[in-house]
């Protein structure tokens, strides 16, 4: 039996206002979802509105194992939302806003849980507005120094900037991107005007924020293509696995928990790959972010990364 981590989603919680209808998601917390499933301890860190969006994400979020004692709850702004168009199985997002997840507070209890921390995912959006930005970094800054910071890009225009992505990469062990946001992130860095999408570009841009940055490993994801995770002295590549994609929200969030469980485990990065791909793989083949989860298939896709780890 491997240790149970204490693993934090911080940021936004939010209902994805899909054509088919709406689905609870917000990469923060579908990461601590995920990371709760694979047998961690997730703690979801957001906010939410005391109205009845809030009620009905607390009533679907009770049907996971992720820890919610955590939640906020925001007497004077909504629970957040998000229109999403899908475009050939890809998302569009429109994100409202002010909400509830603006306005994070770092409570002592939240300290606390900064501190207990085995790792922390954290992303662009939630740092959105200055008062959830002062709190991630509030936050960021109470965990121990064996914490793994994971800073999950999540490019969601206009809510970021050059500021927003420097100092998240200052502050993160782990930096977790898709391969169109590489090209905008160098450039917006000032490290390479122009960045193409081939995996020679890839590699050679996740070398320089590694040089630039204190980060331990970049991983690229790729869509289907798979993935390319590069530390400063190796790389991996994965060709990704065939699915057929139902939509892809919430996919990249089953990666990178996957990833981070597995990091946390001290396995190589063909094993970190394998297991973020499949994991990936399979909720891109479901609707929504946080589809439900049979116990033979959970059964199959561990079987498959133990098999890859030989």
């Amino acid at each position: 039996m491997s240790k149970q981590h204490r693993i934090v989603g911080i940021g936004e919680l939010l209902w994805d206002l899909l054509p088919g209808g709406k689905q609870l998601g917000g990469a923060p917390a579908n990461f601590a979802v995920m990371s709760a499933r694979l047998g961690n301890h997730g703690v979801i860190a957001s906010r939410i509105g005391k109205d009845q969006l809030g009620k009905e994400a607390l009533a679907r979020l009770s049907a996971f194992p992720a820890d919610l004692s955590y939640l906020q709850t925001d007497s004077q702004h909504p629970t957040g939302s998000v229109s999403v168009a899908l475009h050939q199985g890809q998302a569009e997002y429109v994100f409202h806003s002010p909400v509830a997840w603006d306005f994070l507070e770092c409570t002592p209890e939240w300290r606390e849980l900064a501190q207990q921390a085995d790792a922390v995912c954290f992303g662009t959006l939630a740092q959105r507005n200055d008062v959830s930005r002062k709190t991630v970094a509030a936050f960021l800054e109470a965990t121990a120094p064996d914490c793994i910071r994971v800073f999950d890009v999540n490019l969601r225009r206009p809510h970021f900037d050059a500021e927003v992505i420097a100092e998240s990469l200052r502050k993160a062990t782990l930096m977790k991107l898709n391969d169109a946001e590489m090209p905008p992130v160098l450039a917006l860095l000032g490290l390479a005007p122009e960045c193409g999408l081939d995996e020679a570009s890839l590699l050679k841009g996740a070398k320089l924020l590694l040089d630039k940055f204190p980060l331990s490993l970049v991983c690229i994801t790729m869509g289907p293509l798979g993935s390319l995770l590069v530390t400063r002295d190796a790389h991996d590549r994965h060709h990704g696995f065939a699915a057929k994609v139902a939509d892809t929200v919430g996919a990249g969030d089953a990666f990178t928990a996957a990833l981070v469980h597995y990091y946390l485990q001290g396995a190589p990065l063909s094993v970190l790959n394998e297991a973020g791909n499949r994991w990936g793989a399979w909720v891109a083949a479901q609707p929504g972010a946080m589809p439900d989860l049979p116990e033979e298939v959970r059964e199959e896709i561990e079987a498959g990364i133990r098999q890859a780890a030989g």
